[in-house]
C-alpha cells in the first residue's frame, strides 16, 4: 500500500514538548516511536473507571455475571478488530483519521461525519469528567463540581502538549492501572464470596446482545481517532504489528475493566448506581489506600479524556481548515479549540451528573448509528477499493480530484444510517423490527455489513465505467 503525494521534507524530528503538527501530513523525516507504544496507550487508556461503569451496565440492566462477561468479550473482539484496522492507516498516510474521509465524502462533505465525531468526543469527555471529578473531589476534599473543574484544567494542559506527552501518559497509565487493578481484584476475591455469582447462570438473549452491543460500541467509538495516535510511526512499520498492538491492548485493557465492573455491580446491587467511584474504591479499601485508588482513577481518566479532547480539537480543526482551504491551524487557534471543547464537556458533566448511568448508556449505544456507516465506508475503501492509494495533497484542494462534495459517499453514508432505523432499540428511538431480536439493538451489525457491501459495489461500478471509457 502506498500514498500518492509530492510532499517531502528533510526536517529532523522535533523534540519540542508541545506538538507543532496539527492535521497536516507527517513527513518521513519526522516519524518516530515504536509499535509497543500503541499497546500501552490503548491498554492503559482502557484501564479506567468509565470502562468499569460500562461493563457494570450489563448487570445493572438485568444480566448475570457469566453471560455478561461472555457477551462483553464477544463485543470486544468484534469492535477492537474494526478499530485496529483503522489504526493501520496512521503509519501509511501520516495523517489523522478523519481527514482521510475527505477522499470518500469530499473536502466539504467530510464535515458531516466530523460534526458527529465532535459531538461524540464532547459526550465521552463529559462522562469521564463526571467520574474523575468524583474521584478528585474525594482525594483533595472539595465538591464534585470543584473536582470536575480542576480535572478539566489538567486535560487542557495535557491535550495542548500533544502527541508525545499523550503516549508517555499511556505508558505510565499502564503501570498505574495494572497495580490498581491487581489490588482491587485481589481484595474482591479474598473478601467476597463469589460462588453465588458464578452459580447464577441464566442465558438471556436480550441481555447477551446488550453486553455485546455495549462493548462493541465502546471499541467502535475509538475508530474516528485511533490513527491520530499511530500517524507518527515510521511508514515501514508492519501493518500486522500495528494491528496486533492496538487490538490486544484495547481488548485486554477494556475486558479487565469491564470484568471488574460486572463483578462489583453484581455484589453491590442497587448500591452501585450513583456511587460508582465510591463503591469501587470501597471494595475493602480505606485510609491511605483509598487515596491511592482515587489517584489511580484520576490518572486513568486523564489519559482517556485527553484522547477525547485531543481528538475533538483535531476534528474541529479538520472542519475549519477544509472550508478555509488550509493545511493546518496556528498554535493559538489550537489552544482555543481545546479550551472550548473541554469547557463544553465540563459544563455538560456538571449538568448531567445525577442521571449519569442511564444517560451514558443511551448515548453510547445511539452513537453507533452514525459511526458504523462511516467506518464501513472508510475501511472498505482503504482495503478493497483504493487499496491504500491516497493523494495527500488533494485532501486540501476543493478543486482537486476529491472535489467539494462527494455525493456518492454522502448518499451511501445516509443509506447506512437509514437501514439501521428499523433495528434501533434506544430511548431516543425505537425501530419497528426490534421485536425480531427480542427488543435488542443490532442495528450496528446490519448497518456495517450493508454499508460495506454498498461501497464495494459502488467501487466496482466506478472501475467498470473507467474501463469502458478507456476501451
Amino acid at each position: 500500500m502506498s500514498v500518492t503525494s509530492d510532499l517531502s521534507s528533510t526536517a529532523r524530528p522535533s523534540r519540542r514538548l508541545i506538538e507543532s503538527r496539527t492535521i497536516d501530513y507527517i513527513p518521513d523525516a519526522e516519524r518516530h516511536g515504536r509499535v509497543f507504544s500503541q499497546f500501552t496507550l490503548w491498554f492503559g487508556g482502557n484501564l479506567q473507571i468509565t470502562a468499569i461503569v460500562t461493563g457494570a451496565l450489563a448487570v445493572v440492566l438485568g444480566g448475570d455475571v457469566v453471560w455478561s462477561l461472555a457477551g462483553l468479550l464477544v463485543g470486544q473482539l468484534i469492535g477492537a478488530a474494526i478499530m485496529a484496522l483503522h489504526a493501520v492507516q496512521g503509519p501509511r498516510f501520516g495523517l489523522p483519521q478523519m481527514i482521510t474521509c475527505r477522499a470518500q465524502f469530499g473536502i466539504y462533505g467530510a464535515a458531516i461525519p466530523l460534526v458527529l465525531v465532535c459531538i461524540m468526543y464532547v459526550g465521552f469527555s463529559a462522562s469521564g469528567t463526571v467520574l474523575a471529578g468524583q474521584a478528585l473531589a474525594h482525594m483533595i476534599n472539595v465538591s464534585d463540581r470543584g473536582g470536575m473543574m480542576l480535572f478539566a484544567l489538567i486535560i487542557i494542559v495535557v491535550a495542548t502538549l500533544g502527541y508525545r506527552v499523550i503516549h508517555a501518559l499511556g505508558k505510565v497509565a499502564s503501570v498505574v492501572g495494572i497495580v490498581a487493578f491487581v489490588y482491587l481484584f485481589t481484595r474482591l476475591l479474598l473478601e467476597n464470596d463469589l460462588g453465588g455469582l458464578w452459580a447464577n447462570r441464566h442465558f438471556s438473549l436480550p441481555m447477551f446482545l446488550l453486553a455485546v452491543s455495549l462493548s462493541s460500541s465502546w471499541q467502535i467509538a475509538f475508530c474516528p481517532y485511533v490513527s491520530d495516535y499511530s500517524r507518527y510511526l515510521p511508514r515501514e512499520v508492519s501493518a500486522r504489528r500495528t494491528f496486533l498492538a492496538v487490538f490486544s491492548g484495547s481488548v485486554l485493557g477494556t475486558q479487565a475493566s469491564m470484568t471488574l465492573g460486572v463483578m462489583a455491580a453484581a455484589l453491590a446491587g442497587s448500591a452501585f448506581s450513583g456511587n460508582e467511584v465510591g463503591y469501587i474504591v470501597g471494595l475493602g479499601s480505606s485510609g491511605v489506600m483509598a487515596l491511592v485508588l482515587y489517584f489511580a482513577i484520576c490518572f486513568g481518566k486523564i489519559t482517556f479524556t485527553t484522547l477525547n479532547a485531543y481528538g475533538s480539537f483535531m476534528s474541529l480543526a479538520t472542519i475549519v481548515c477544509g472550508f478555509r482551504q488550509r493545511v493546518a491551524i496556528s498554535e493559538w487557534m489550537r489552544m482555543l479549540f481545546i479550551v472550548l471543547m473541554v469547557l463544553l464537556s465540563c459544563c455538560i458533566a456538571m449538568l448531567s451528573q445525577p442521571s449519569f448511568l442511564k444517560s451514558f448508556t443511551h448515548f453510547l449505544l445511539f452513537l453507533l448509528v452514525f459511526f458504523v456507516p462511516w467506518s464501513a465506508i472508510n475501511l472498505t475503501d482503504y482495503y478493497f477499493v483504493t487499496r491504500g492509494q491516497l493523494d495527500v495533497a488533494a485532501l486540501s484542494d476543493p478543486d482537486g480530484r476529491y472535489g467539494r462534495w462527494n455525493w456518492v459517499g454522502i448518499s451511501t453514508y445516509a443509506l447506512g444510517v437509514l437501514v439501521q432505523l428499523p433495528f434501533i432499540a434506544n430511548s431516543f428511538y425505537q425501530g419497528a423490527l426490534v421485536g425480531w431480536f427480542a427488543g435488542n439493538d443490532i442495528s450496528w451489525l446490519i448497518g456495517w455489513v450493508f454499508t460495506a457491501l454498498c461501497w464495494l459495489g459502488m467501487g466496482r461500478l466506478r472501475r467498470g465505467a473507467v474501463c469502458r471509457s478507456i476501451g
